[in-house]
């Protein structure tokens, strides 16, 4: 069985790459058969240069879609070829443009014949297949533009880790996970309140006893984020005391537990949801946002590091 065959679409690089180093190769031998003297990887410069027009290599690195490393190092190799030549620019003598020497334009009127067959061997291959490889690339291409495979992949990623994430109710066990995992997060931003340990040296006494809930969030058989509702009224629960573990981030964790969450109140008969947060938290506010959440002004909060209110009115 061919190699990639076996390992699939995930080497779809190599495999690309591995076509590109058979065409490369062979376009080599095509350059010998014309007796044309050119590097593959010219001819990108090569050919725009030969439109006649002299251009900065910058400007030649945008139209290519290559780094300015990478075609100023190809600038150099034809120069050293003899076959291009920099001088100052007319309108802006700053910059430096590059056109085709005596020598290269000899190669331009050399390889018109190269073109011509080249581009007729293509077609005709092209032709005996049953995909159209040309307009896949492009295809590809476009699509690479409106999302990167990285960014692909990291969905993928999140889909998977979050669909083995695992919301469950609080148990005596959780109790030092709890605690932790919100301390880590106040620590790491403010200091902690006397609130902060109340709810979180005593979370039997303050938040459940008094007809809140604790919800945790378990991956991988460890509590990696936690999130309470604490009961203000018949109708209303703060949403409080959310954290998720910094190894654990990016598995979507914290909204599965504001969604958890949510459904729960929403179970209970509660009508809204409350919360108090800090600005700087920029993605828990985002997510709060994402969970439905809007901005209000509520009472003064017992928080010192409190200086946003928010609330969700369920359905």
């Amino acid at each position: 069985m061919d190699f990639y065959d076996e390992i699939g679409k995930m080497a779809l690089g190599s495999r690309l790459r591995r076509l590109s180093d058979l065409l490369t190769e062979e376009a080599s031998q095509i350059y010998a058969l014309y007796n044309i003297e050119m590097q593959p990887k010219w001819f990108p410069v090569f050919y725009v240069l030969s439109r006649g027009e002299e251009r900065t290599i910058t400007e030649i690195a945008k139209e290519i879609g290559h780094t300015h490393p990478s075609v100023s190092q190809i600038v150099r190799e034809m120069a050293k070829k003899g076959y291009v030549k920099e001088k100052k620019g007319k309108k802006d003598g700053r910059k430096n443009y590059i056109t085709l020497s005596s020598a290269g334009q000899a190669i331009h009127a050399k390889i018109q014949d190269q073109y011509k067959d080249v581009g007729a061997a293509v077609e005709n291959a092209m032709k005996t297949t049953q995909y159209d490889l040309w307009k896949g690339i492009a295809e590809w291409e476009f699509l690479l533009e409106q999302k990167s495979l990285l960014r692909r992949v990291q969905e993928e990623k999140k889909q998977r880790e979050s669909a083995a994430v695992q919301i469950v109710d609080y148990q005596p066990e959780h109790a030092a996970a709890f605690r932790q995992l919100n301390e880590e997060w106040i620590t790491t931003y403010f200091k902690m309140e006397a609130a902060d340990y109340k709810a979180l040296d005593h979370p039997k006494e303050y938040i459940l006893d008094k007809g809140g809930h604790i919800l945790m969030a378990i991956y991988e058989g460890q509590p990696v984020g936690t999130c309470a509702l604490i009961k203000m009224d018949n109708d209303t629960y703060e949403l409080a005391k959310m954290a998720v573990s910094p190894e654990a981030r990016g598995k979507n964790i914290g909204w599965l537990l504001g969604q958890a969450c949510i459904e729960l109140a929403r179970r209970t008969g509660a009508t809204r949801l409350y919360l108090e947060s800090n600005t700087i938290l920029k993605p828990a506010i985002s997510l709060y946002h994402k969970l439905g959440f809007k901005k209000i002004t509520g009472p003064p909060s017992p928080y010192e590091r409190a200086n946003i209110q928010m609330e969700f009115i369920l359905d």
